[in-house]
């Protein structure tokens, strides 16, 4: 695995978003805020009777209480599946994951995920949607109270009593967003969450991310197809892929640390330099431009 670095100037019945607690007795140390989140020898095999299918293979690495971590790679090499298997809607074949000191077993508090898709429930409000997000037992003011501010920081208070119909896709995955944050989740997991939107309003959908990270930041991992996305957003770069050997099943290829400080400039030339090596990792031709 290599590593690069670059630097530059400072310019609850919808278990699908958020989860509810798990059996396991978690200490006050493992709530939230933001939590370490890490993969020890982390390796999945699909089979179906006779044939095995080994999608990833000792992925090991680490994630800092508070980072935002990209995870980058072509279809299919694995990385929805790694994510779920944070989220603990998926078990490793082999390896384990653990958020803060404890090991993942199941669907539990201290993680929260979003899909591609908002997955608002049509019946009910974009409030009570993003409600469905908050601990179990969470007491009415303090729910209307908690729901109001998140709808305040995603920009939609005005459209708290409407139904996901009524708004845009860009607003539907606001509305997620918010949703998943409802739990203060130590762990946040975001798999492609703006992968629908058009491009405009996904650059628009990064800043929010950045802003809502810096008023409140948890840790994150986000899987993306979107190199530039990767860059805008994470202080670190994975890169799964396939090695040289022939062992079957993806791992972590490349490694990069992306040190500038957020918000970024889309225009930068390091982050321009380092798309194009990534890009390349990725298989993608590139020219200078």
């Amino acid at each position: 695995m290599t590593t690069l670095t670059a630097t530059e100037p400072a310019a609850k019945t919808d278990t699908d978003t958020a989860f509810s607690p798990c059996s396991t007795d978690i200490s006050a140390a493992d709530q939230s805020p933001a939590q370490k989140l890490r993969f020890e020898h982390v390796g999945r095999t699909f089979t179906d009777r006779a044939t095995a299918h080994t999608v990833l293979r000792d992925v090991t690495y680490e994630i800092a209480p508070g980072e935002i971590v990209a995870l980058l790679g072509a279809s299919g090499c694995g990385k929805s599946t790694l994510l779920r298997i944070a989220a603990g809607l998926d078990t490793p074949t082999t390896g384990q994951v653990h958020i803060g000191s404890y090991p993942v077993t199941g669907i539990n508090s201290r993680a929260a995920v979003a899909f591609q898709e908002s997955r608002l429930l049509p019946w009910r409000t974009i409030a009570s949607n993003v409600a469905l997000g908050l601990p179990l037992g969470t007491n009415k003011k303090t729910a209307t109270a908690r729901v109001n501010d998140l709808l305040d920081v995603v920009g939609l208070r005005d459209f708290a009593d409407h139904r996901p119909r009524e708004i845009s896709g860009g607003m539907a995955q606001r509305a997620s967003l918010a949703r998943a944050l409802a739990r203060e989740p130590g762990v946040l997991l975001l798999d492609e969450p703006f992968g629908a939107l058009d491009a405009l309003t996904r650059l628009r959908m990064q800043d929010l991310l950045v802003d809502i990270h810096q008023q409140s930041p948890t840790t994150v991992l986000l899987v993306t197809h979107d190199v530039d996305e990767a860059l805008q957003l994470a202080d670190r770069v994975i890169v799964l892929g396939h090695t040289d050997t022939d062992l079957p099943g993806a791992t972590i290829t490349r490694e990069v640390q992306v040190t500038a400080p957020r918000p970024r400039s889309r225009a930068s030339a390091e982050l321009a330099q380092l798309r194009g090596e990534l890009l390349a990792e990725l298989g993608v031709g590139h020219r200078d431009c």
